[in-house]
């Protein structure tokens, strides 16, 4: 299940706030928190002012295609193949988005509030006849009502286009620090490099990304002991620097390199960067809550697989993103630890650990 409302994971101790890596261009139109809040409003009083039982009925269910549309961040195309009866949950508080074309369509958790809207007209016998095709209703007719809201609200007709209203809710999930795959499954998106359209980059910079996350999105099973992300912050010493990246997948990552690297890389706050960890490095820690360790990178994950040698062990770490820590380590630690497929349990390693790789 996608959750629209799941935050970035903690790593190290510090919330990664997803707003680091991310601006919205000048250009680019969406509706803030509030805006939104104030159209709902509007789509409200609308429906309250309807003078007789079934135009209430008729305007009720735009308004509810907009609060669907307003909070998963849906195509209006989605919304409205909805089957009420199947394809939502409120029990989970979840509905099943693009499943009608054949495809196996994703889960989008919804607040409780929608729930609640959801749940009165449900129970509403007024609306029985309708029951399985509350959504279907004209696209024409659907958007001119939306640009009748977007007029009393003061708004351009653009800003109440569908398809501003689908990207207002991936810059809002992005500024509540939702990570960037997290957001790009809510959304649908093939790739996360559809999603990183949204990153205030130049075009240069855009192509690094889109490469670099459709390789990992390609190669997600093979891909092991890598994050790309954004450079947060670089803090010069005498001879050494750290290096912090903030990850798409939304983690942070501390590493030490030497100022004459940093200089030869070309590293400097905002750049994107590849941070790797040989697995030898990689330690492995079953205790519930973060250890106390000198390693400055400590993620909690699920043990995916163990291969046990005769000396040496294999374990394969998935964090919360589907990054994937390979570590190496003695076969007795491996029976110390008690390692089996699905534990939870630390992966750490230190900063001078990290190697960074600029493409």
């Amino acid at each position: 299940m996608v959750d629209s409302k799941q935050a970035g994971p903690e790593t190290g101790g510090a919330r990664f706030r997803a707003a680091r890596i991310f601006s919205v261009p000048d250009d680019v139109k969406f509706l803030d928190t509030l805006e939104l809040t104030r159209l709902s409003e509007a789509f409200t009083a609308w429906t309250e002012r309807a003078g007789r039982p079934d135009v209430a009925v008729s305007r009720n269910r735009v308004r509810l295609i907009f609060l669907v549309l307003r909070h998963t961040g849906a195509r209006l195309g989605e919304v409205l193949a909805l089957n009420d009866r199947t394809e939502i949950n409120l029990d989970s508080l979840s509905v099943m988005l693009g499943g009608g074309g054949g495809g196996e369509g994703r889960e989008v958790q919804i607040p409780a509030e929608l729930g609640e809207a959801l749940s009165a007209v449900f129970e509403d016998p007024a609306y029985a006849g309708l029951r399985g095709g509350l959504f279907k209703l004209d696209q024409g007719h659907v958007r001119r009502k939306f640009y009748e809201r977007a007029e009393e609200c003061g708004y351009t007709k653009e800003l109440v286009n569908p398809s501003t209203i689908r990207r207002s809710r991936a810059v809002e999930l992005l500024r509540d620090d939702v990570p960037l795959p997290v957001v790009q499954r809510i959304l649908g998106h093939s790739t996360a490099d559809l999603t990183a359209a949204f990153l205030h980059l130049p075009e240069d910079q855009r192509r690094k990304v889109e490469r670099q996350v459709l390789t990992r999105e390609t190669r997600r099973t093979s891909a092991r002991n890598a994050f790309f992300g954004r450079v947060a912050q670089v803090q010069k010493g005498d001879i050494q620097s750290l290096v912090v990246v903030e990850s798409l997948g939304g983690h942070s990552v501390s590493s030490v390199i030497t100022n004459e690297s940093l200089r030869n890389l070309g590293i400097t706050e905002g750049s994107f960067v590849t941070a790797e960890i040989k697995a030898p490095w990689v330690v492995l820690e079953t205790c519930a809550e973060m250890p106390r360790a000198t390693a400055s990178n400590r993620f909690l994950g699920e043990v995916e697989l163990v291969r046990l040698g005769e000396l040496t062990s294999e374990a394969i770490v998935t964090l919360s993103d589907g990054t994937r820590l390979c570590a190496l380590i003695t076969t007795k630690s491996a029976h110390e630890l008690q390692l089996v497929a699905g534990q939870k349990l630390w992966a750490m390693f230190n900063a001078f650990a990290v190697v960074l790789h600029v493409e």
